[in-house]
Order: C-alpha cells, then sequence, then structure tokens
C-alpha cells in the first residue's frame, strides 16, 4: 500500500485535476469552494496552469491558504486514446493529480476528465492491488433502501467481464457497502436479463454459481439475479455487471431524471392555476429533486487501486464537483484505502479457490468416467 500523507491534525488532502472537464477549471475551483465551506477539514492540491488558476482561486475566500499548485502544461482531452495517454501522458495534469496520490502527498485524487485515460493512467501510476485483475468503477444509485442509495459496479472501467471479474466485482463492492454505508451484511444482486438462473449469457451463470459460493465466507448475502428495475430497488444493495451494461445503464438513468425534472417544470407552467399548485408543492418538489438529481451523487470510486481515485462526471457543475470531492474526502476519512486493500487480500484466497474449483470439479468428473468404464 501507498504510505498515508505525513501530515500535521486531522486535515484531509484532496489532490484535484483542474482540467479536462467540459466546463473548464472555473467550475472545478467553484466546486472546490463549496466543498471548503461545508468542511474545514479539506485541504487542495490543485493541478493545471498555475498563473491562470491562481486568479480563480484568488476570487474565493474560502479557498485563502488551502490549495497548493502543481503547474503543469499538458491536458488530457476527452477524445484523447488511453493507450495514447499510457504513451505520453506523464507531463498532463492527470498524472501530475494521481501522482501526489502516489507519492503520498494526498489522501485521493479528483478527475472530471476522459474516463478511461484516467483508468489507464491510475492503473500505471498507482498499480491494481495485489489480487485485482480488473478494478471497477463503482457509483451510488438513489434508491428505496433505507439507506437511500445503492452501489452499482462496473460502470465503464472495462466492458468485459468474465464470471471471475464478477466474482471479485462482488468481494469489492461489498467491501466498498459495508465501509462507506455502515452495512455490516451487504446484500448483492448479479444484473441479468431475468432472476430464473437459466436465464443469460454463460459467464452470468457461472458468476453466480461463484459468487453463491463464497458468499458466506465473504460476509454477505447473495440474492441471486436481478433486473434493471431493481437497480433503484430494495431488493440489493449491491448490483454487480460488466462495465458495458453498467454504464449504459448509469447514461440512462441520467437521462430518466432529466427528463422526469423537464416534465414536471413544463407540466407547472401549463397554466395559471398549475402555476399556483407549484407554490404550494415547492417543498416537496424540492425534495424529489434532491432525491433525483444526478449532481448530488456525482463520482465514480475506482475499486481495486493503490490509492483513492474519484472519477466525476465530464459536464459535472460545482455542485456535482463538490459532490466528488466529498466522497474522496469522506472514503479518506474513512480509511476506506486501507481496509479495501486488506480485504482483498484476505480474499484473494477466495477468487483463488474460484479459479481451482472448476478444474478440480473436471478432474472428479475424469475419475468418476474413468471408474465406471473400468
Amino acid at each position: 500500500m501507498i504510505d498515508q500523507p505525513r501530515l500535521q491534525g486531522d486535515k484531509i488532502v484532496i489532490s484535484v485535476d483542474a482540467m479536462g472537464g467540459d466546463a473548464g477549471p472555473g467550475v472545478v475551483v467553484s466546486g472546490m469552494a463549496e466543498s471548503a465551506t461545508k468542511n474545514p477539514d479539506i485541504r487542495f492540491i490543485l493541478h493545471g496552469p498555475e498563473e491562470a488558476l491562481r486568479k480563480l482561486v484568488a476570487r474565493r475566500r474560502i479557498l485563502a491558504g488551502r490549495v497548493s499548485f502543481r503547474d503543469v502544461a499538458d491536458v488530457v482531452t476527452m477524445d484523447d486514446k488511453p493507450s495514447h495517454v499510457m504513451r505520453n501522458g506523464k507531463s498532463t495534469s492527470m498524472w501530475s493529480t494521481l501522482e501526489a496520490v502516489r507519492k503520498g502527498e494526498a489522501h485521493g485524487a479528483v478527475s472530471c476528465g476522459n474516463t478511461g485515460a484516467l483508468m489507464a493512467l491510475s492503473m500505471l501510476c498507482l498499480r491494481k492491488l495485489p489480487g485485482v485483475s480488473r478494478p471497477a468503477i463503482a457509483v451510488l444509485w438513489p434508491s428505496r433502501n433505507v439507506q437511500g442509495f445503492n452501489v452499482m459496479l462496473d460502470v465503464g472501467a472495462d466492458v468485459r467481464a468474465d464470471a471471475q471479474d464478477l466474482l471479485q466485482y462482488a468481494l469489492m463492492g461489498a467491501s466498498y457497502a459495508r465501509n462507506g454505508m455502515n452495512l455490516k451484511r451487504p446484500r448483492i444482486g448479479l444484473l441479468n436479463v431475468g432472476t430464473e438462473q437459466h436465464k443469460g449469457r454463460a459467464e452470468l451463470k457461472q458468476a453466480h454459481a461463484l459468487i453463491s459460493r463464497f458468499a458466506d465466507q465473504a460476509n454477505f448475502d447473495f440474492v441471486g439475479f436481478v433486473e434493471g428495475r431493481d437497480i433503484p430497488g430494495n431488493v440489493a444493495d449491491v448490483i454487480v455487471t460488466d462495465g458495458f451494461t453498467g454504464n449504459v445503464a448509469v447514461k440512462t438513468g441520467e437521462g430518466t431524471a432529466s427528463l422526469v425534472s423537464e416534465l414536471l417544470r413544463e407540466s407547472f407552467r401549463h397554466s395559471l392555476l398549475s402555476r399556483m399548485a407549484s407554490v404550494l408543492a415547492i417543498t416537496s418538489l424540492l425534495r424529489l429533486k434532491k432525491r433525483i438529481d444526478p449532481s448530488r451523487v456525482n463520482g465514480g470510486v475506482f475499486l481495486g487501486l493503490n490509492g483513492t481515485v474519484v472519477k466525476s462526471h465530464g459536464g459535472a457543475d460545482a455542485t456535482g464537483v463538490s459532490s466528488a470531492i466529498k466522497l474522496a474526502f469522506q472514503l479518506a476519512q474513512s480509511g476506506f484505502s486501507e481496509r479495501l486493500a486488506a480485504r482483498v487480500a484476505s480474499t484473494a484466497s477466495l477468487t483463488e479457490d474460484a479459479q481451482a474449483a472448476p478444474d478440480t470439479a473436471d478432474k472428479k468428473n475424469q475419475k468418476n468416467e474413468g471408474e465406471q468404464k473400468a
């Protein structure tokens, strides 16, 4: 594990990539200011062109004395391919942001930049935890559960996932829910096109068998297959899927939330009576907006890395950036990275057993067939 920052007091330092987002560094600095207003124990390292960033920070009094700068000229754009960034990205603000975590200068990193490039550089700079084959991106999804959210992973780190990967996602997701949401025994659901065990692709059926086999040893409850309608439901606390399906689901959810908000506004503007009704219902409408607003839970956590990295949506506003920073702060404060590393290390044997199990079963079958022939 990377050594934790050697800091005085209980201040948490978050390394922030000022560049790469759709709205530019101004929104990132505004999000930092929102976070600083709510939390006096947070400090920042800001990466990008220092002269321009100093001017933006100077306009926010709340950030005075709480930001240090790393002058970096190059930027990873949304159009850059991860393979290109891995070869040429060490002079960029994104790399500098991650390097601050690797060097122990910061407790976590936040970036609004290119997701594929961020994952590639994170694996190059921070390395994967021992025992992790594929890192995953986990997000919080508004739900009917008591905690108000469900964990969903993977939502875009890798479009493919075999049965072993899905088992590992279940283990990491359970650890995230246990440490980040205080759920002692999280319920894990495997996303499929139906809840019946005969449905789905071969790798999903294999993953179902593996996850159910090791649920008790890993201290979680496996509820079996779940459907898309269960993502915001109360059947499971953690939804496990591959990155392709998860990313489509997340983008669909964001679009649906935006559509609902627009349709509500149109309905209340329809007539004078409806406008009067909106005034009476303003408290309930604000409560609804807070529940379904994607920016409120903006931020995907990269699980399986040797350090904490939070990916903010590229089009996030100041509130969204603040949410991503808040998530990184809370994870750092709880020592989640160290707990996850310990959990992955303790469950590495489970995945090894899972890999060996099919081979053992095949050998037993071959032995039985041989005895029958004899």
